[in-house]
């Protein structure tokens, strides 16, 4: 795991496996998304709001898969001060938070002709946007030791024990349905099973990897404008000193 810990060696294998993940998938994605809009039928009960789907699902799983990066980052930094781990969780949390804010929206959009209200204080829908806060609260904490660090300080790890307190919300999140009776569903999709038919679960799988290459090609590109940026005001400091 330190093999990469150099940034000029992963700086040279970021540079051809961002394209390598963001072009395939920005080809699945709107190709799951042109496929799910134009053939997926109708559903008996939703019509062709369910087509929202496609959008929604793969948000939802992303906005917690960009915690979850979070909180791995911050384990790593904090058990073995990988060099490059804080940079990781800070790079995951703005495509994370974005995610999940899409996620919230669709589901709105969603909510309103299913259930007839816009929103609803049940425990997907409030642990949810209980995400979206802890991304707002990880990416004010990250910045503020961002400056804290070039001034000599030493708050580095608060940020990443807040990644890891806030870990405890992905498991309410993902249980909600079941630990809550609510209006939202319950899973539709769980291990070995799936309840949705194949006209709407081919081209929901293939968007969710989509977005996920998509996602996993954002972090990379964030990471390499991080360290670029974290080398420039060393160079500034050096100056400023000499």
């Amino acid at each position: 795991m330190h093999g990469f810990a150099n940034p000029a060696r992963f700086l040279r294998i970021a540079r051809w496996l961002m394209p390598a993940l963001l072009v395939p998938g920005l080809v699945m994605a709107l190709g799951a998304l042109a496929w799910g809009v134009a053939y997926a039928p109708p559903d008996h009960l939703m019509g062709v709001t369910v087509k929202i789907l496609f959008i929604h699902v793969p948000c939802v799983w992303l906005g917690m898969a960009g915690w979850s990066t979070i909180a791995v980052s911050s384990v790593v930094e904090l058990v073995w001060r990988h060099p490059l781990a804080g940079i990781a969780a800070r790079a995951a949390a703005v495509p994370g938070a974005v995610f999940t804010a899409l996620g919230l929206i669709t589901g709105s959009i969603w909510g309103r002709p299913t259930w007839g209200t816009w929103w609803v204080w049940d425990g997907r829908l409030t642990s949810f946007l209980i995400l979206l806060f802890l991304y707002f609260g990880y990416i004010a904490l990250a910045d503020a030791a961002q400056r804290d660090a070039a001034g000599g300080g030493g708050a580095g790890r608060i940020p990443a024990i807040f990644g890891l307190v806030g870990a405890i919300n992905i498991p309410i999140i993902n249980r909600s349905v079941v630990w809550w009776n609510s209006l939202h569903q319950p899973p539709s999709i769980t291990m070995g099973r799936s309840s949705i038919d194949g006209t709407y679960l081919w081209p929901l799988l293939i968007g969710a990897l989509g977005f996920s290459l998509i996602f996993g090609g954002v972090v990379l590109a964030r990471m390499r404008m991080l360290l670029a940026q974290i080398q420039t005001e060393a160079r500034l400091r050096r100056k400023a000193l000499g």
